[in-house]
């Protein structure tokens, strides 16, 4: 199963980092260069395991996804349940820990794992979407250490505890 990974460092601590990672609304996509759109389903108001989202990609691909783990601050995993043309399954793990012991600065590392559809293309497929995966979620880490950094982003999550 091909797999994916990126990793940041940004200047707050895990618990910080986590919350930035879980924002919603305006402010997710004030960092989030992948989502357009994203709310929860079935009457959810937070995240939490089990709970499901809707996402709306920024080329306008559609996907609903679960949260397969929920750990305030240290990790967060989900899958597509429903989706892509393109992904038979796809997952993906964040994990936010000290750096080097400074609690006040955090490693982000995010990994996700896919396989294509259909079977007899995967082969193809496989690598072509590690490539464009790489690139999305490379491009993803990035405006997530830039809303660590956000004035605004940075309010928000302080405003929410």
């Amino acid at each position: 199963m091909p797999f994916v990974e990126s990793r940041c460092t940004v200047p707050v601590p895990p618990d910080v980092a986590f919350a930035i990672s879980q924002t919603t609304g305006e402010t997710r996509t004030r960092w989030d260069p992948f989502i357009r759109r994203q709310y929860f389903l079935d009457g959810a108001k937070e995240a939490a395991k089990g709970v499901r989202t809707f996402t709306v990609q920024r080329f306008g691909f559609r996907m609903v996804s679960e949260y397969v783990s929920y750990h305030p601050p240290t990790n967060v995993g989900m899958k597509m349940t429903k989706g892509s043309w393109f992904f038979e399954r796809l997952a993906g793990g964040w994990r936010f820990s000290p750096m080097d012991g400074d609690d006040q600065r955090t490693l982000a590392v995010w990994r996700y794992n896919f396989t294509c559809k259909p079977r007899w293309l995967a082969p193809i497929a496989e690598r072509i979407g590690a490539i464009v995966l790489q690139r999305d979620i490379d491009r993803r880490i990035r405006g997530f250490a830039r809303g660590c950094e956000d004035p605004a982003v940075l309010a928000a999550v302080a405003a929410a505890d």
